[in-house]
């Protein structure tokens, strides 16, 4: 009786560290095919924050040009109203 016990315990005893080392090394693949994908978001978001970053430089270089023109027009009102005020 106290063999078909102690079998029964050793063989609750493999199963269950064969399945904790089943499931660890499953575990770790899952972990290392994660790491790949996450390695490839992290790519596509860089290029699309590059992206973004070029449109955003050249929207600012159309404001600072828009911005120019409207010093310009604002000194040439300001030298008309000048003329007629004086």
């Amino acid at each position: 009786m106290d063999a078909a016990v102690w079998t029964a315990i050793a063989v609750l005893a493999a199963t269950s560290l064969g399945t904790l080392f089943y499931l660890g090394a499953r575990i770790d693949g899952l972990a290392g095919r994660m790491d790949d994908r996450f390695g490839q978001m992290d790519a596509r978001f860089e290029a699309l924050i590059a992206r973004m970053d070029s449109r955003f430089d050249r929207v600012d270089a159309r404001f600072d040009h828009m911005e120019d023109r409207f010093d310009a027009l604002a000194a040439r009102l300001d030298a008309h109203l000048d003329r007629h005020a004086s």
